[in-house]
């Protein structure tokens, strides 16, 4: 078929050697079968029996601590870099009187629970590991080993005098808002009672391990844990591997996420026989990690920090930048998704015509990822089963250089369950399609629990106005204004809850949004106010207006394969549909305008 427009022989031309109705057919064929009618209930919560997955097991001995008693104008919730950021920005804008709760033995957050064999930033560290140019730290490599962000965010602390700040190893239990001495009363496992005027919720979206509905997972009598707490107890070695306690161990991974894809090269090496149990497989790219070049970091100007985080932003954005700083797969990859298609002579497409070139650029940066799969493995069905058959943007993209070759290791056994799962448990391993696989060890690299309760997550019940909880506030899906403020909770300020303008370099959007929330609380002392609150009003318009922006992403979303992106198929509870749909640049200039307004539009304040 022959277009007579110059457009159309665009369209036609992007899209030469792409069977597009074929693809389309098998990604809607793989997504069919992957969906579980249990949506996010498919999951067991890790309560009662199984509450020893998140048990801490990187805690020497427990904290021995008097009971506390007192009073801070602030509390963060939370000391990973969402908290950290929270309470040294705070510092920086005056506000000093600041209280860490953490329920860990450090500072660290993710890095703290994730030390898993392999485990390091997928964003570059360069612009990951937030406040380098304060702390004066230049990382080893483009993308650091996870102990080296732990080091980093104890760095953090250090700096910023925050560990005489915190409490650590403590859990908080309730969080009830007082109206008549405008304070949260925070109550934790340790019989503390903290007054706060502010509290600052930075608990993270993933924090909470999640295990899979499998029958029978209570009757498996061998070793197990998650990624999120590894027992090198019982695998020996560390986080680079050389773990020899498992020279004569079937294993089991159950999951090829983005934590799977890096551990399952280390478990490999070391595994007696290793089991790769796959229900959906990820993408994989190339990783090309590398040390830093001291003269270069040495060479850098002031300010190189935020300069290429922005860059990076816009990039990752589908938003043309006179140079690529980063020049990493995900700037290469929305480089592909977007910017190879755009017209440079600033040609109008009508939104059909953007609908078939994006269609058309994910289906070829698709078939350029699976040709990697078979040109990286030997065994052929092996190969086709770890191809991913779905949209770039559906689920996490990943980067890995060793993932791919260890299948080829004689050692490694790939259970592609086809999107099914495993059939189920017994007492000595696992069974999928019927038949039964001895394993000594079930190591679970499923990952973390999105969109289920907010006080199931965080682990606590929060109270406020006339003793209503968040989580009925929250009972048919959150409500907020910019995502930070609560209707009915005054002074709560929720930092990485969503609703907000999402960028895939989590502590850069931490660290703005900590500065929005420090300005609100700086501005509020400076007025001589102590209550703010969104207004009903507000918070319902909020809700308008995500609902709007939404659409697009809720077309995409709908026709993924499920994962945490899309809420398991339940839209509403995914992770993708629960953010600013304008992008991370719209919003950055909205919080902008709103705060040069200067009136605190949306908020009562007295």
């Amino acid at each position: 078929m022959t277009m007579a427009t110059p457009m159309g022989r665009v369209l036609e031309d992007h899209d030469v050697g792409l069977d597009i109705e074929g693809l389309r057919a098998r990604y809607a064929f793989e997504r069919e079968r992957r969906i579980n009618p249990r949506q996010n209930a498919q999951y067991v919560e890790v309560a009662g029996d199984f509450s020893r997955y998140i048990d801490d097991p990187y805690v020497d001995k427990p904290l021995l601590r008097e009971a506390r008693q007192m009073e801070t104008e602030v509390v963060v919730v939370g000391g990973g870099f969402g908290g950290l950021l929270a309470a040294a920005t705070l510092k920086k804008a005056g506000i000093d009187d600041t209280l860490i709760i953490e329920k860990a033995g450090d500072f660290g957050g993710t890095w703290y629970w994730n030390r898993y064999p392999g485990a390091q930033c997928d964003i570059e560290s360069y612009i990951y590991m937030p406040l380098l140019e304060e702390t004066g730290y230049m990382p080893t490599e483009k993308y650091a080993h996870a102990p080296e962000l732990l080091a980093h965010a104890q760095r953090i602390g250090r700096h910023f005098g925050l560990y005489d700040q915190a409490l650590l190893q403590t859990q908080i239990v309730e969080m009830a808002w007082q109206e008549d001495a405008r304070r949260w009363i925070v109550a934790t496992d340790r019989g503390d009672r903290i007054a706060a005027r502010y509290v600052i919720s930075a608990s993270g979206p993933l924090n909470r391990p999640k295990l899979p509905g499998i029958p029978g997972i209570e009757t498996f009598r061998g070793h197990s844990f998650h990624t999120s707490r590894w027992d090198y107890a019982y695998t020996g070695g560390n986080s680079r591997g050389n773990m020899g306690r498992l020279a004569d161990k079937r294993v089991a991974v159950i999951g090829t996420g983005a934590t799977a894809v890096q551990c399952v090269p280390y478990v490999a090496r070391d595994a007696g026989h290793l089991f790769v149990v796959q229900r959906t497989p990820s993408t994989v790219d190339v990783r090309g990690n590398r040390p830093t070049d001291p003269d270069w970091f040495a060479a850098l100007e002031p300010g190189w920090q935020r300069e290429r985080m922005d860059n990076f932003d816009i990039l990752v954005s589908g938003m043309p930048a006179d140079r690529d700083l980063v020049q990493d797969g995900w700037t290469d990859l929305f480089r592909e998704l977007v910017l190879s298609w755009m017209p440079k002579d600033g040609t109008e497409l009508t939104p059909e015509d953007i609908a078939r070139l994006a269609e058309v650029a994910d289906f070829r940066k698709g078939e350029n990822v699976r040709a990697r799969v078979d040109a990286s493995i030997v065994d052929p069905a092996t190969a086709e089963g770890l191809k991913a058959w779905y949209g770039m943007r559906c689920k996490r993209p990943t980067f890995n250089d060793d993932f791919l070759p260890a299948f080829n290791r004689d050692n490694v056994t790939l259970i592609d369950t086809e999107g099914a799962g495993l059939d189920g448990f017994t007492e000595g391993g696992i069974v999928s399609g019927g038949v039964e696989h001895s394993v000594d060890c079930v190591i679970f690299a499923t990952g973390f629990e999105v969109g289920t309760d907010y006080s199931r997550r965080a682990g606590f019940t929060v109270r406020g106005v006339d003793g209503r909880t968040l989580a009925d506030h929250f009972a048919n899906g959150p409500r907020s204004f910019h995502g930070f403020h609560v209707h009915g909770f005054p002074n709560l300020f929720m930092l990485g809850m969503g609703q907000t303008g999402f960028k895939p370099n989590v502590t850069d959007m931490l660290a703005e949004h900590s500065e929005h929330i420090a300005g609100i609380v700086s501005a509020m002392g400076a007025l001589g106010l102590s209550r703010v609150e969104a207004t009903a009003e507000a918070e319902a318009a909020w809700l308008d207006v995500l609902f709007e922006k939404s659409q697009p992403i809720r077309a995409f979303v709908a026709a993924c394969t499920p994962g945490y992106y899309g809420g398991e198929g339940d839209i509403d509870r995914g992770l993708l549909v629960n953010t600013y749909g304008g992008g991370s640049i719209e919003f950055t200039a909205l919080l902008r305008d709103w705060r040069a307004a200067g009136d605190m539009a949306g908020l009562r304040i007295d």
